[in-house]
């Protein structure tokens, strides 16, 4: 088990060694990355289309629409990421296919880190693990924050880890600095909830009270958070305004238990917001009950085996990460919860090797291996449902903006343009337009700045079709849209009387 669990020597004598060594493991988290790669293009990437948040973020670095209002929760982490393709190519399959390649190289970058604290086995099936989850291969080629956030924690707690072996590992700093810069720079939240348990690791640890440690994290948190932290001040009037400003629109930081709504949630839905929808899919969240108990089987056995830090570090910050997304906000997204999923990964991944490899009769063993090859493979097949029902359901929403915005290209609505009203922000994406709202939390004009704005370009407001359009609409020519993504479907663009046309 001690050979299995954590390897030794921990660092090879030689440079010899270390590339024997690297020969033996790297085939490992390859496989499994070349495994994740596969399956996203196979069953995710095909025909999908982007989704609401990937417009606003892609929007601030491509050409193929102005950029959409940038609310105070984003950062600009993943607009920074795309920017390369972005810059080149407005086309979805190919911000895919490059998105696809990077995860999947992250994937394996952040299980490497980990190579010279657990065995082959352990990295590989804590590597499938998290890979076969359906929020891990949904979001692999998406352009949201939230997987590479993942990777970053995983990577970080990694190098905290190998850290805890002593000052031989100079890599250990640098990695933990830039693996909390990155967390920072997708979600400076994040980034704060993963920094606060690993500083409170550094000051108790007497294996991390080191000064370089001390160091890494703060500069950490600032590589990646000047950017939002300058942005505050240069547009929302301060650090303190924006985080006002972040806490209204998500509903309003306090306590509010949200366990259950992420637990509803695993049946597919991307956000549950508000989450009041019944629980009819109970078997999508078995492994969600089952997690907390493989990762205590998991410690349990670290802690035999003498590798304490290994697998309790994962837990604690995999506790903090989930902390405000089960306690301080009133809504769910199984993508917040990723971080917590990969770390969470590799002590769940020691107690199945364990299960497996520990020592007893031979026929106690095979029965183990087979129990737990059957509850992977129904596992596996859960989430494998419910990820083709959650890309047919992107690819769905792909085209029905795509649909709309060519409705709207045949009613004169081509760039320069602005789109207001319902689904304005990716339906702007999608014709080429600019989006503009004259209220709620993304309020970027006033009716008689769109009014104005019409005078000089095509505008339209979209509206559901059963309700009424804002008061400086309403005399407005109403078209029929074709369906539209959510509950209501039904929509209408108004248009202004004699709409300005190029």
């Amino acid at each position: 088990m001690h050979e299995r669990l954590a390897p030794r020597p921990l660092r090879p004598a030689g440079p010899a060694g270390q590339r024997s060594r690297a020969a033996r493991v790297a085939p490992w988290p390859a496989a499994v990355a070349v495994a994740f790669a596969l399956v996203q293009l196979a069953f995710v990437v095909p025909g999908s289309g982007l989704g609401w948040d990937e417009t606003v973020y892609v929007s601030q670095v491509g050409h193929h629409a102005p950029a959409a209002f940038f609310s105070a929760p984003r950062a600009r982490g993943i607009s920074y990421l795309v920017a390369p393709l972005a810059a080149l190519t407005t086309s979805t399959a190919v911000l895919r296919v490059y998105l696809v390649v990077l995860s999947s190289a992250g994937l394996f970058g952040a299980l490497w880190v980990w190579r010279k604290v657990f065995a082959p086995p352990v990295l590989a099936c804590a590597g499938a693990l998290f890979a076969g989850l359906w929020p891990t291969l949904f979001y692999g080629s998406a352009a949201m924050p939230n997987l590479w956030c993942a990777l970053g924690a995983l990577a970080g707690v990694g190098f905290l880890v190998r850290a805890c072996d002593g000052p031989g590992d100079r890599a250990a700093p640098v990695g933990v600095a830039g693996s909390v810069a990155v967390v920072t720079l997708m979600r400076p939240a994040d980034g704060l909830w993963l920094a606060l348990p690993a500083a409170v690791a550094v000051l108790l640890m007497p294996g991390l009270r080191r000064p370089a440690l001390g160091v890494a994290l703060p500069a950490g948190l600032l590589v990646g958070g000047a950017s939002w932290v300058v942005e505050a001040y240069t547009r929302y009037g301060g650090l303190g305004a924006r985080l006002h400003r972040a806490s209204e629109i998500q509903g309003g930081l306090g306590w509010h238990f949200a366990v259950d709504d992420q637990v509803r949630a695993l049946a597919g839905r991307t956000l549950c917001r508000p989450c009041d929808v019944p629980w009819d899919a109970p078997h999508t969240a078995v492994w969600w009950c089952a997690l907390p108990v493989l990762a205590a089987g998991g410690v349990l056995a670290g802690v035999r085996a003498h590798r304490t830090a290994a697998v309790v570090l994962p837990c604690a910050v995999a506790a903090a990460l989930a902390f405000p997304y089960l306690f301080l906000i009133g809504y769910a997204a199984p993508r917040f919860l990723l971080p917590v999923y990969a770390l969470l990964a590799l002590p769940v991944a020691v107690c199945v090797v364990h299960l497996c490899t520990a020592a007893g009769r031979p026929v106690r063993r095979t029965v183990s291996c087979v129990v737990l090859a059957v509850a992977l493979a129904g596992h596996l097949g859960v989430q494998f449902q419910v990820l083709s029902r959650v890309a047919s359901g992107g690819r769905s929403t792909g085209r029905a903006y795509t649909q709309a915005a060519s409705a709207l290209h045949r009613l004169g609505l081509r760039a320069p343009c602005t789109l207001s009203g319902e689904h304005a922000v990716p339906l702007a994406y999608y014709t080429g337009c600019a989006s503009r709202q004259t209220d709620g939390h993304d309020m970027s004009s006033t009716p008689a700045g769109l009014a104005a704005v019409a005078r000089r370009m095509p505008v339209a407001v979209i509206a559901p079709a059963g309700g009424r359009p804002p008061p400086f609409a309403r005399a407005w020519r109403p078209v029929d849209l074709p369906r539209l993504p959510g509950p209501v479907g039904a929509y209408r663009a108004y248009l202004p009387p004699d709409p300005a046309r190029r």
